[in-house]
């Protein structure tokens, strides 16, 4: 049999761009592999790989609304070098991490495509490498952005992405992993080379301006780099391909908009959502009986054409009458409310409402044990404070059923939770793990930032001493094709839908915690931003002041009677054997007998967690009697626990004997040790030192 015949691989579009970002190298290699994606490239950032590929479905999905994208930020753990956890040992779902990055992509992705293109749209950015110095979520931000403008895939892009930190008070593009550490602000941003487009950022309290400075930094950055992307796309890029156009038949809805117009506006002039609902509703059956016969489609496109309907109205309110549908001025904050204690048995509770939102979050306090143990490509492995954020479908008035967490609550979750991490105690002030848990009850707009606010309320119940009182808040835009435009703060769920802007703004009266911001146009313009930072600051400072304030002023002094009570002792790390004990023996049974639950770190810290204050005191009563070394020339009184011909064994200390020599018992010289003591005896006792045989030596006639 002859041997198959084969010639060497050649890659004939193999392509490599080289560029500079903040001191790394970034390289585009494309045309090598994933050939049957429409667009893909391999982004290199320093070590740093990221695998992007874009691909489109042949034709659109029929009957749909929207735009069908998917971001996948897809992580593999040989990345790290690490093996998965768990006993598949494989990749499972992704990790919360990978979930945000995915949204933060979308984010700014999304609203550059066209408006009516329903084409399936699949981005699939697989992590191969990392390198902790070039964050794996720019690097993919970066290398979507290529492999979609390259491609055939209709897309109005490329956009940039830069990660900024603030180290010493100073703006750092693309920090180190080093810098990240010391950095007081972590902030992302996406933009065209007009506009930013995406902002996501958790801070240290940092101010207003700081916060601008380093955003407008980030965006000259940006502007270089997407230079050297153009240039890619000028030399490589394909055209761009047609589609059938989704948008509703303009000449249907101008005629069906005509006819119930002063119907639409009578449904939406009102403040309460279940009233706005409640009048669309012969709305909607008086356009079908009218138009169904003429147009047989209708039904089915129903749920977009009156979306469009309102959409009109609402926006015309708002650009040109400056009428909001709730009646209120456009820098007016909806009614607020907020309570604490409700519920009895947890450790802290808080209700926060604004307007016809309403979210109830619990705290829970634990032991560092219980912190969340990560498995990801990571440098971090755990963390204690954790925040879940849950929306069930009768918040909003649905009849579904409960099912697992959408990426939609991941994101809410993390960003509540990274907008009270800076005002948090550390743990040696505090040694709890903190999990909170914020439930809409009720929702119309903004139930992130009223999860910020529930979650002040909440931890403030829970006697947790955080630094200070946080809120959220957020700020909505409406932008007219001239480019005119104008905000509004505290959007309700209306304003969200048929507007331009969703800006969420937490933090303190200090400064900014957390900012995230979701568009629905091209961009922002640097005055926009402003106006939108300004207009949260005033809205926060009043929610701090007004709401939260008065109903806590202050976290209460101790923790629940139902929360662990905590105690932190140190010892030699030498001693932590002895502490532990063979097979664990003396820690368990220290355990059984006091009902404490210990933890003993690596460094000799043991934490130390009980139903009262009384059980975790003994236990450290216990661990103290282990490690006790007692200090050459002290007294101390202890009982006698033994007599022998030579002497005598005093407890010096719960659980430690010393001998005390027949010639160091009195002043004088004694036959017999029964001539002066007895068993149960308390005596004061000096130490003296090791004997010749390495035992503690102790003397009674010198402690005289």
């Amino acid at each position: 049999m002859s041997n198959p015949i084969s010639t060497p691989m050649v890659f004939k579009n193999y392509k490599v761009f080289r560029y500079t970002l903040a001191g790394r190298p970034l390289v585009i290699e494309t045309g090598k592999m994933a050939g049957l994606a429409n667009g893909s490239v391999l982004c290199r950032y320093g070590d740093t790989a990221v695998l992007c590929c874009a691909t489109a479905s042949e034709k659109p999905r029929e009957g749909i609304d929207f735009l069908p994208l998917s971001v996948d930020f897809d992580e593999r753990m040989y990345a790290a070098g690490k093996i998965p956890g768990g006993y598949l040992k494989r990749e499972g779902k992704p990790s919360e991490k990978a979930v945000l990055t995915s949204r933060v992509i979308d984010r700014p992705i999304r609203p550059l495509f066209p408006k009516d293109l329903r084409n399936d749209i699949a981005l699939t950015l697989i992590v191969m490498s990392v390198d902790n110095d070039c964050l794996p979520e720019i690097t993919a931000m970066i290398g979507a952005s290529v492999a979609l403008a390259i491609s055939d895939i209709p897309w109005n892009g490329p956009i940039g992405g830069v990660s900024m930190g603030l180290v010493d008070g100073k703006p750092v593009v693309n920090p180190t992993y080093e810098q990240q550490k010391k950095s007081d602000l972590q902030l992302t941003v996406a933009a065209t080379s007009e506009k930013v487009v995406m902002i996501e950022a958790g801070a240290n309290e940092v101010d207003d301006d700081t916060m601008y400075n380093a955003i407008m930094t980030a965006h000259a950055e940006i502007k270089d780099l997407l230079e050297f992307i153009k240039g890619i796309v000028d030399e490589i890029g394909k055209p761009k391909f047609s589609y059938p156009s989704g948008e509703l038949d303009h000449d249907m809805f101008d005629e069906i908009f005509a006819f119930c117009e002063k119907d639409v506006m009578a449904a939406l002039d009102t403040d309460d959502k279940n009233v706005r609902d409640a009048r669309m509703v012969p709305v909607k059956d008086a356009i079908l009986e009218r138009f169904t016969e003429k147009y047989p489609d209708l039904p089915g496109m129903m749920d977009e054409l009156v979306y469009k309907i309102q959409k009109k109205i609402v926006r015309r309110w708002l650009l040109v009458d400056k009428k909001r549908v709730d009646g209120r001025r456009m820098d007016q904050i909806r009614p607020l409310g907020a309570e604490v204690g409700l519920l009895p048995r947890a450790h802290g509770s808080g209700l926060f409402t604004r307007g016809q939102t309403q979210v109830l979050t619990a705290a829970t306090l634990g032991t560092l044990s219980e912190a969340q143990m990560l498995d990801g490509i990571d440098p971090e492995t755990s963390k204690r404070y954790i925040h879940h954020y849950n929306m069930p479908g009768f918040s909003t008035g649905e009849a579904k059923p409960v099912r697992s967490p959408g990426r939609r609550e991941i994101g809410h979750g993390a960003l509540a939770e990274r907008s009270l991490i800076p005002v948090l105690p550390s743990e040696e002030e505090f040694p709890y793990a903190i999990r909170l848990v914020s439930d809409v009850v009720s929702s119309n707009g903004s139930t992130s930032q009223g999860s910020v606010c529930g979650s002040t309320l909440a931890l403030m119940d829970a006697g947790v001493p955080i630094k200070a009182p946080v809120a959220g808040i957020s700020c909505g835009l409406i932008t007219a094709e001239d480019g005119s435009w104008d905000t509004m703060l505290d959007i309700q769920g209306l304003e969200d839908f048929y507007g331009d802007m969703d800006f969420k703004v937490a933090g303190t009266h200090k400064g900014i915690t957390s900012i995230q911001m979701d568009l629905k146009i091209d961009g922002l313009t640097p005055e926009i931003i402003r106006k939108a930072l300004e207009m949260t600051h005033i809205g926060r400072d009043y929610i701090i002041d007004e709401v939260l304030l008065k109903a806590i002023p202050a976290p209460r002094p101790e923790v629940s009677r139902y929360a662990p009570k905590m105690t932190i002792m140190k010892i030699d790390p030498d001693k932590i054997r002895e502490v532990i004990g063979k097979g664990g023996a003396v820690i368990q049974k220290i355990v059984a007998d006091t009902g404490a639950k210990i933890d003993i770190d690596d460094d000799g810290t043991i934490h130390i967690a009980a139903v009262n204050a009384d059980q975790a005191e003994a236990a450290k009563a216990c661990i103290d009697a282990i490690v006790f070394e007692p200090t050459v020339g002290t007294v101390y009184t202890g009982t006698v626990t033994g007599i022998k011909e030579f002497g005598c064994f005093v407890e010096y200390a719960p659980g430690k004997e010393g001998m005390v020599h027949i010639s160091r018992i009195a002043p004088r010289r004694i036959e017999r040790v029964e001539d002066v003591l007895k068993i149960g005896d308390v005596v004061k006792v000096k130490y003296i030192g090791l004997d010749k045989k390495g035992r503690m030596d102790f003397s009674i006639k010198d402690a005289l």
